[in-house]
């Protein structure tokens, strides 16, 4: 047992989690991080011991999710024991989603209130000059631009600041997946971009709604959850092009939104450019 814990608290140390000791009895426990603020538990952990040992554990400041463990079965499992496991399985898992749904409601809530906090961003903020587009219901908080983040329901989820310098960092523990910040009213057809600039951009020159995903791997989910609010409406995902990184993210995880959504994708041609 000492041997399955002593693994566990490697990978929950690897993750930056810092709790005092590991409690190994099946219930979800919070700790703090590194990096974290002073007083907050940002990490969790559960772990059990009976049987086969096994748990999973967050970092909500590294935004990598929750990961899963068990330990290497040393022997052929009984006929009682699988059953066993995958009622512990399933014990953790609803641990797990109930941590999720507090941390979330608890981000949500802190999201309200620096929102409050906030002043409206004007289109002389360093970051959109550089980029050469405007402030479309953003915020700002002393220098940071401030985008609100939210679910399909208009619900505030989360908040995504951005430094005069262009630095992205999202409000820690908050909901990002499936959410998005909408530009201008849907009509005639839906466009869905990665970052804020380019989303502007797309609004800018085609005068179509667009919808901000924040990163490529949330645009399949935002893009199922606009289809489901617009049924009947176009949808075009405008990919951004990683045509310097391994596989192009960009445009394949763009595709996959696309396809998976019945709509189009368009991807910016730069083999003319000269720059």
């Amino acid at each position: 047992m000492s041997d399955a814990i002593d693994q566990f608290a490697a990978l929950v140390a690897g993750r930056g989690l810092l709790p005092e000791r590991i409690a190994a009895d099946g219930k979800l426990h919070r700790c703090k991080v590194e990096g974290g603020r002073s007083g907050r538990l940002d990490g969790a952990y559960v772990l059990h011991t009976d049987g086969l040992p096994a748990g999973g554990f967050i970092n909500w400041r590294d935004g990598l999710g929750w990961q899963t463990w068990a330990a290497t079965p040393e022997r052929e499992p009984s006929r009682e024991e699988p059953a066993a496991e995958r009622a512990r399985a399933e014990a953790m898992r609803q641990l797990r989603h109930q941590e999720e749904a507090q941390r979330y409601a608890e981000a949500a809530r802190r999201a309200a209130q620096l929102l409050g906090r906030c002043k409206l961003a004007s289109n002389d903020h360093p970051y959109l000059r550089r980029k050469g587009v405007n402030a479309y219901g953003l915020h700002q908080l002393r220098a940071q631009l401030v985008i609100p983040v939210r679910d399909a329901r208009g619900a505030l989820c989360s908040l995504q600041f951005i430094s005069p310098e262009g630095d992205k960092r999202f409000l820690t523990g908050g909901r990002k997946r499936g959410c998005y910040f909408a530009i201008g009213r849907p009509r005639g057809a839906l466009c869905l971009a990665e970052g804020y600039a380019t989303a502007a951009s797309i609004f800018e020159a085609t005068g179509y709604a667009t919808a901000v995903a924040f990163d490529a791997g949330n645009l399949e989910p935002v893009a199922r959850a606009l289809r489901a609010k617009f049924p009947s409406l176009a949808i075009i995902v405008c990919a951004d092009n990683d045509s310097e990184t391994p596989g192009n993210p960009g445009v394949s995880l763009a595709t996959a939104a696309a396809r998976a959504v019945r709509g189009m994708v368009a991807v910016p041609d730069f083999t003319g450019s000269t720059a």
